[in-house]
């Protein structure tokens, strides 16, 4: 019988670090606070909390919303890479895209269903804007 594999655990510092960097991109891109706690699976409470910047604040994550996380960073990323205006850069995800995933939704829109597959695909297709081989 195989062993699973331990969860990667990730320190409080790292938690916190990421969430907020996250939270700070996703305000950027003008998305609700709803749209935000959908894209990385937190309660309103931790992103208001997250938002708060209290150096006292602390939190545990599991490894699904760090993913979320770096996702959203790697987003961020590859937008700087292909847009030299922040107003593209922070714009862009909340535009309207007419090729054929996004059908005419924002890769907001998309990455806001909640669901990893959606975040996924979405910075997939980000990613690819910058000249990332698959």
């Amino acid at each position: 019988m195989a062993n699973a594999l331990p969860a990667q655990a990730f320190s409080k510092d790292q938690c916190v670090a990421g969430l907020r960097a996250a939270v700070g991109i996703i305000e950027k891109w003008a998305a609700s606070s709803e749209q935000a706690c959908r894209i990385l699976r937190i309660s309103r409470s931790t992103h208001t909390r997250a938002k708060q910047r209290d150096p006292d604040w602390s939190v545990a994550l599991d490894a699904d919303q760090m993913q979320r996380i770096s996702f959203v960073l790697n987003i961020h990323a590859a937008l700087r890479l292909v847009f030299d205006n922040p107003d593209n850069v922070y714009g862009f995800p909340a535009m309207a895209n007419h090729n054929e995933f996004f059908n005419g939704r924002s890769p907001l829109e998309i990455m806001s269903q909640g669901d990893m597959v959606s975040l996924y695909e979405t910075f997939r297709r980000i990613d690819v804007l910058r000249g990332a081989q698959w």
